[in-house]
């Protein structure tokens, strides 16, 4: 136990760097290293996917305030983009929690090795859309945000990775985009987590210490280093070269998604 407790420690310092540098929850790390963790403390469970995902977003709901109460100080937050996403978030992510639940194992980790793959070439080529748009109103910005909640809670995720590049394609500087980012995350995860608690109540074969499907221990301590690391990656969000840092963050990505596929294959 604990090393698995220094495991989730690290890579919440992980996350929280990630949150706060890149507008990312850190759930892309996260997750593989959550299943990793558990395989060392020895636990065998059909829904460790699952939990790894339900956790992720739970340590998401700590790791954005953090994140974004860094990112408002450096006026980097637009407020407004966030209530209009909100509400197409909420429900986008508390469906998308139910629909994980539902999909066979093999295809949910398929989806997320995809994902990996996708995020960590788009850094690599560091492709953006074109900034010849500008944000749209509520209604525009509640279809996006329903759509980005659903992904998310599909792989984990605090929505950066979708919503950095959506405000980039309406205009929106990328390090302003990164700061609302971090905002948008905290109800990613409070409907995430909510739907992940909610659909693994009452399930079997669950470890000890769970509340549905979150693992409490991975929980405290992921959300104990992040909270720490979140607002000195938020400042150097505002110093350091940012596509130079999402080209190693690719890497990393590239590494964890092939390790995984190696798994799924064999």
């Amino acid at each position: 136990m604990l090393t698995a407790i220094v495991v989730y420690m690290c890579v919440g310092a992980i996350a929280g760097l990630l949150a706060g540098l890149l507008g990312v929850g850190g759930g892309l790390v996260i997750v593989p290293m959550i299943t990793y963790a558990m395989a060392l403390q020895g636990i065998s469970t059909p829904y460790s996917h699952h939990i790894a995902l339900g956790t992720s977003l739970a340590s998401i709901m700590f790791t954005s305030v953090s994140s974004f109460m860094a990112h408002h100080r450096n006026k980097a937050v637009q407020w407004h983009i966030v209530r209009q996403v909100t509400m197409g978030i909420l429900v986008g992510t508390f469906v998308g929690s139910k629909v994980a639940t539902l999909m066979p194992i093999v295809w949910l980790k398929g989806f997320f090795i995809v994902f990996l793959y996708y995020v960590a070439t788009q850094m690599v080529l560091n492709i953006k859309p074109s900034g010849s748009r500008t944000i749209p109103g509520i209604v525009g910005n509640s279809l996006a945000g329903s759509v980005i909640g659903f992904v998310s809670s599909l792989v984990g995720i605090g929505g950066g990775t979708l919503s950095v590049p959506y405000m980039t394609w309406c205009n929106v500087p990328m390090r302003t985009a990164i700061g609302t980012s971090a905002a948008i995350g905290f109800p990613i995860a409070i409907a995430g987590a909510a739907g992940y608690v909610f659909n693994g109540l009452g399930k079997e074969a669950l470890p000890a210490y769970t509340l549905g499907f979150i693992y409490l221990p991975a929980l405290a301590g992921i959300t104990v280093a992040s909270v720490c690391t979140a607002p000195f990656g938020a400042k150097l969000a505002h110093t350091l070269p940012i596509p130079k840092l999402k080209r190693y963050f690719a890497l990393l990505l590239y590494v964890v998604a092939t390790q995984m596929l190696y798994t799924l294959v064999r």
